[in-house]
């Protein structure tokens, strides 16, 4: 039988992709791989290989061409401007690197097929409930992997607070049933991201690799693996990202591209060998420059360019460069791992405009995504300035969907704190929930009794296990996204050294093979850690299907004798919250909240499950919190 041979010409023209030969001969190039069907066609590769400068790369892929080559000051680094257009399929293709010398090197690179579509991409909102891990401190799944040989820090010590305990991300996967069972919506863990620093790794906010997880915490099929798994249970993940600086021990610290590539470079590198020279280029913390008008250019420049710490160099987004393969970093993540949302860290120590084109850049691509960020202001102006939607005088466009509302935390904690008078106490939080007028939408913003950064809640609250009770269940029915940190359910504290991030760190108990106690059995817990387990369970697997909450109509009146009252209303569902401060049986006078309309209604305990019909006056007869609902079962 004759051969066709126009029909062997086709099926090697269109098996091109699988029968390329591939190589891996150059040392880096990120991002290590793409996808085609993006909105935004270009991508931006960073290559990083002795002498690449010298070199001429070409591709020969159908839907991919070389836009532009640029030579960065280090001859050991190349950025190739892709064009992917919309015939470009997925599959590996060779860029065949050719060298004045006449040698050449080959790299294989592989475009991928999108998931899932850019609109599915579904953010977390005012129905979930975050539960932010320290994943070091949360579980051990996997003790093999607690050392790293190639890694600078070596040391398992859970004597130690600053010391590596060898949680991980198996550790989380292992308690995920835990998790969803408590009522938790959403996961976010502190960076999962390589940490090659010398000591203080555990914590992951010194990234010295942005594509590689840490391996001590284990691999990146395996947080791919619990991405999937938590999504099976309904919950989203979010990852911390860290766009503002990188740690001193980054690769790129060895060798930096081009001269601008990190803040105060030149102090850097000429005194990489003095710590104390190094720390005076520090950032000054000054975050408010940031919307002063009367701000000096030497705030400003020494708020957004100094170093974090002298530990975390400070990453120049001005440089376009950099500010690419930031935001292509991200988008990379999320793609990868189909991501729920995102935590960036020190959101306002970056470049403020470069800030925005990173979430615009994010939000354009997933339109329903979210992205959460860090701005440590108690003062609402600041937290507003932030959101997307907000009216600024500069005309600052963040379009930053989720700023954090450290303002109302700490409202929370003064009211409860405080003795009642006409402005301590109880009005502290009255008047921090009132200051939502001037939020762009209030319920897109992230509230929480404490986290990672700062004393836990029950610390804060001087051990107080009623007003303990009181802010969280104030915190789940504001309309706000709220996050609950690891712990909090178990009145973790850090009441021997208030304010010790290791100790606030703690481990959880029962994450670790021979603990004594064990908080996802509720082995070990004493009956008020139990009891406070309970009120968090109940209360988070109500607020799951509470529209009222999620989305509701608020209102809430006045303090009043030592009493607030909080209202969440929508479609016949009304979440009522009764704040009780007084030591002593008091009976409120119910006509004053008429205008709610509950009057011979019946209403539901949440927690208790205890009912009563809403009438002329009710009987307190002890301090605390009571959440009912009109919603039958």
């Amino acid at each position: 039988m004759p051969l066709n041979h126009t029909k062997i010409e086709k099926s090697i023209v269109a098996n091109k992709n699988s029968l390329i030969v591939e190589h891996n001969d150059i040392e880096r190039i990120e991002p290590s791989n793409w996808w085609v069907g993006f909105k935004n066609s270009e991508l931006q590769l960073l290559v990083k290989h002795p002498n690449i400068t010298t070199a001429i790369p070409e591709i020969d892929y159908a839907g991919v061409s070389i836009k532009k080559v640029h030579k960065a000051d280090s001859e050991n680094y190349l950025f190739i401007d892709l064009n992917i257009d919309k015939t470009a399929k997925a599959g590996k293709f060779n860029i065949v690197f050719k060298f004045k010398n006449g040698n050449k090197k080959t790299q294989t690179y592989e475009l991928k097929s999108r998931k899932i579509p850019a609109e599915d991409y579904v953010g977390f909102n005012s129905s979930d409930v975050i539960y932010l891990i320290t994943p070091d401190r949360f579980s051990n799944g996997k003790p093999s992997n607690d050392i790293h040989e190639n890694l600078l820090e070596k040391t398992i010590d859970r004597t130690n607070d600053y010391a590596r305990h060898g949680g991980d991300i198996q550790g989380i996967i292992n308690h995920l049933d835990y998790i969803e069972s408590m009522g938790f919506t959403a996961i976010w863990s502190c960076p999962l991201l390589t940490n090659n620093m010398p000591s203080g790794s555990y914590h992951g906010y010194a990234m010295t690799d942005f594509y590689e997880i840490d391996p001590r915490f284990g691999t990146l099929e395996e947080y791919l693996e619990l991405a999937s798994k938590a999504k099976e249970k309904g919950m989203k993940l979010i990852i911390d990202q860290v766009a503002n600086h990188c740690g001193l021990e980054h690769w790129w610290m060895k060798d930096l591209p081009f001269k601008d590539w990190v803040n105060y470079q030149e102090n850097y590198e000429d005194n990489k060998d003095s710590w104390d020279k190094r720390a005076t280029i520090t950032s000054n913390h000054r975050r408010t420059s940031n919307q002063d008008i009367y701000s000096s250019k030497k705030d400003r420049e020494e708020m957004s360019d100094g170093w974090f710490v002298s530990g975390m160099p400070d990453l120049n987004q001005r440089n376009p460069f950099m500010a690419k393969y930031i935001i292509q970093n991200s988008i990379w993540w999320i793609e990868t791992a189909s991501l729920g949302g995102i935590r960036q860290d020190t959101y306002p120590y970056s470049d403020k405009e470069f800030m925005g084109q990173w979430a615009g850049a994010i939000m354009e691509q997933y339109p329903n995504f979210s992205i959460v960020g860090e701005e440590w202001s108690y003062n609402p102006l600041i937290i507003g300035y932030w959101q997307k939607g907000a009216n600024n005088r500069d005309g600052y466009k963040s379009n930053l969907k989720s700023p954090m509302d450290f303002a109302m935390q700490r409202q929370i904690v003064n009211g409860l704190n405080e003795w009642e008078s006409w402005d301590t106490g109880l009005v502290k939080m009255y008047e921090g929930l009132a200051n939502d007028f001037h939020y762009a939408t209030p319920k897109d913003i992230m509230v929480f009794p404490d986290n990672h950064d700062m004393s836990r809640i029950f610390t804060q609250l001087k051990e107080d296990v009623v007003n303990t009770k009181v802010a969280l269940g104030y915190i789940l029915t504001l309309p706000r996204i709220p996050q609950i940190y690891y712990g909090t359910e178990i009145l973790m504290n850090d009441s021997a050294n208030p304010g010790d991030h290791g100790l606030i760190r703690t481990d959880f108990p029962g994450g670790w093979e021979g603990d004594a106690v064990n908080a996802f059995t509720g082995e070990g817990l004493n009956d008020t850690q139990k009891d406070m387990q309970g009120f968090v369970k109940k209360l988070l697997n109500y607020r799951k299907e509470s529209k009222a909450i999620h989305e509701g109509k608020t209102i809430h009146f006045a303090p009043f004798m030592g009493t607030y009252l909080l209202f969440r209303i929508i479609d016949g569902e009304t979440v009522a919250v009764i704040i009780n401060k007084n030591d002593s049986p008091i009976t409120i006078d119910l006509k004053r909240y008429d205008e709610i309309g509950l009057k011979g209604k019946t209403l539901k305990n949440i927690v208790t499950n205890e009912t009563f019909v809403w009438g002329n006056e009710m009987m307190l007869n002890s301090k605390g919190i009571s959440i009912f609902t009109t919603k039958a079962n």
